[in-house]
């Protein structure tokens, strides 16, 4: 018995440190994703304005001279 146990502590180890870096990896992929796109949105939103922005100055400048 004590043999069986023996044989079978090193490869549940290694099982158990693999399923813990594996789910570091994916916890950290998630993470970096939501980060992602959250810049993503930051960055649509500012430019968004900044196309409004640009649009109402055109529009503006545009009616002055007529």
């Amino acid at each position: 018995m004590m043999a069986a146990i023996a044989a079978l502590t090193p490869p549940i180890g290694v099982a158990l440190l693999f399923w813990f870096v594996m789910r570091a990896v994916l916890r950290a992929d998630r993470s970096e994703r939501e980060a992602m796109a959250a810049l993503d949105r930051a960055d649509a939103e500012r430019a968004a304005a900044e196309r409004a922005a640009r649009e109402r100055a055109s529009s503006s400048s545009s009616g002055e001279g007529a």
